[in-house]
């Protein structure tokens, strides 16, 4: 197939292009960053890489024009630090797929999957810490609508137009609702990284810097899951295989605390920080988790790399960058 990669220069993406020409696609990867900061530019034959603001209509109509399947990973994000923080920045990204399904529809491309986010639940059903008892987030609850900030309404709002697009024109959509994917050859500085990546290069700070200390943003008892890159890509790809095109989740089930994802962290490093809570920094809603009951129904299947060997992975790779 011929598939086009949105946002190929961020973190899925770069792990999605590579899968693929991998399976002998053909593949047109852009983004809006220059190549030099995309986090695996592949110099291949296969593949066309180029760098444009997808925000722009004709810039979707140009890159889909030809393809036979779109993969729109593309949007302004980052961890909750940015998302707390650029509510307009991520809401314009409304405009990425909304020009993408036209796009789609007119050029005769048939089949989008549209990165969705765990952001679209209200937040009212995460205001308590979960435990090990309690059920994760079910696709079924996210209307009525009260998602998380800018970035959850921009996630709704495209999941929405996405559905209407499939019943007005005939398109066959695929929507991921993903839950903190993490991994190597992603961001872990400068403000969008998210927690599984900052705990692993505060980590790393604490002991190349001798100081045996860690901050921490909340109390640390908010909870989470967290889904390795590789499930991510096997999900997507189960996805395709499968004719369900509603809204489902894709993230691990095994969820934990942040000061638990800490201690993991502190093991594969061998060393015991004495920890520092920010209470006034961004931490976002106390308790979520992916229910993976459909999932499973629909793919038999649901991700299953357990955080800590996907931890220790991701650690290996940000040591060697900082080292």
């Amino acid at each position: 197939m011929k598939i086009l990669v949105t946002g190929a220069g961020g973190f899925i993406g770069g792990h999605l292009v590579k899968d693929l020409l991998s399976k002998g696609h053909d593949v047109v990867a852009v983004d809006i960053k220059p190549a030099e900061e995309w986090y695996q530019f592949l110099d291949n034959e296969k593949v066309i890489n180029a760098i444009a603001n997808l925000e722009e209509k004709e810039a979707c109509y140009k890159y889909s024009k030809g393809v036979d399947r779109i993969y729109n990973l593309a949007c302004n994000m980052g961890g909750m630090g940015f998302i707390q923080n650029n509510h307009a920045l991520c809401m314009q990204s409304v405009l990425i797929q909304t020009h993408m399904l036209m796009a789609a529809r007119d050029n005769g491309v048939s089949e989008i999957l549209y990165s969705s986010s765990a952001c679209v639940y209200p937040e009212e059903i995460q205001e308590e810490i979960l435990d090990a008892e309690a059920q994760g987030l079910k696709e079924n609850t996210a209307i009525p609508a009260n998602p998380q900030d800018g970035y959850g309404w921009e996630k709704l709002f495209s999941e929405i137009i996405t559905h209407y697009f499939a019943r007005d024109f005939n398109l066959n959509p695929r929507i991921c609702r993903y839950h903190n994917v993490y991994g190597p050859y992603g961001t872990w500085s400068g403000g969008r990284e998210k927690a599984p990546a900052a705990i692993c290069r505060k980590v790393i700070e604490a002991k190349f810097s001798g100081k045996k200390e860690i901050e921490i943003w909340g109390d640390g008892e908010q909870t989470r899951s967290f889904m390795y890159i590789d499930d991510c890509l096997t999900g997507m790809e189960k996805l395709w295989a499968s004719d369900f095109k509603d809204p489902i989740n894709l993230g691990s089930d095994e969820m934990v605390s942040i000061n638990g994802l800490v201690n993991i962290v502190e093991e594969i490093a061998g060393i015991k920080l004495e920890r520092n809570y920010l209470l006034d920094k961004p931490q976002g809603v106390r308790g979520r988790n992916s229910d993976n009951t459909l999932i499973r129904e629909v793919l038999n299947w649901a991700p299953s790399t357990k955080l800590r060997d996907g931890m220790e992975k991701t650690y290996r790779w940000i040591y060697d960058q900082m080292r």
